[in-house]
């Protein structure tokens, strides 16, 4: 296994909004309304066993997410939380702020090292932002690319990219590992690794 450090880029946001699209075709009854990350799971997958340089993850602050937040953070994982716009009542600020993460970590690490970016779009490249625009500069300096994604909605120029010069982690694959049903509709499954393609 390589010895490089894994540095995970996470955008919550965009991962859970994901999720529902997926979980109302995998459990149309319930899945849509009640579906949740299993961040714990998900972290698991991410990193695969390897040891953590850096983690951050970024997300929205209403209050009903703050024990959320907590729990992520109690496992080592720096959380940024951003407000929703007042008359958008989108996010302002978060794919931005994981960004300048991903910049600091190619500037700051003295070696090439694995970069994870958990995601759910992948929007921008075209216009030289956005998250596959960064990843391609971590790869031109020799970082291995992780894209840890529902392909459902990952935009395919972003998972095509990601499988030919990395790994590609398809979420669906790992969909009942990484979710649960709130209200104990359904509990999350033991994460499966032992296909889990990494990078070197």
């Amino acid at each position: 296994m390589s010895s490089k450090k894994v540095y995970v880029f996470w955008d919550n946001s965009n991962v859970f909004i994901s999720a529902k699209t997926v979980a109302e075709e995998c459990e149309p009854a319930y899945g849509r309304q009640y579906v949740r990350i299993q961040f714990e799971h998900l972290f698991q997958l991410a990193t695969a066993g390897r040891e953590v340089a850096t983690a951050i993850c970024v997300g929205s602050v209403p209050p009903e997410l703050e024990t959320v937040w907590k729990r992520l953070e109690s496992t080592g994982i720096r959380v940024e939380k951003y407000e929703r716009g007042e008359f958008s009542g989108k996010e302002q600020g978060n794919d931005q702020c994981l960004q300048i993460w991903m910049l600091r970590a190619l500037a700051d690490a003295s070696d090439p090292q694995i970069a994870v970016l958990l995601t759910g779009d992948g929007q921008g490249f075209e216009e030289g932002a956005g998250f596959h625009a960064d990843l391609e500069r971590m790869y031109q300096k020799g970082w291995g690319i992780e894209l840890v994604t529902w392909e459902k909605t990952c935009k395919r120029t972003l998972r095509e990219w990601a499988s030919k010069v990395g790994v590609f982690v398809r979420l669906e694959d790992h969909y009942s590992s990484v979710t649960f049903l709130e209200g104990g509709k359904r509990k999350s499954k033991r994460v499966d690794l032992s296909k889990r393609k990494v990078s070197s």
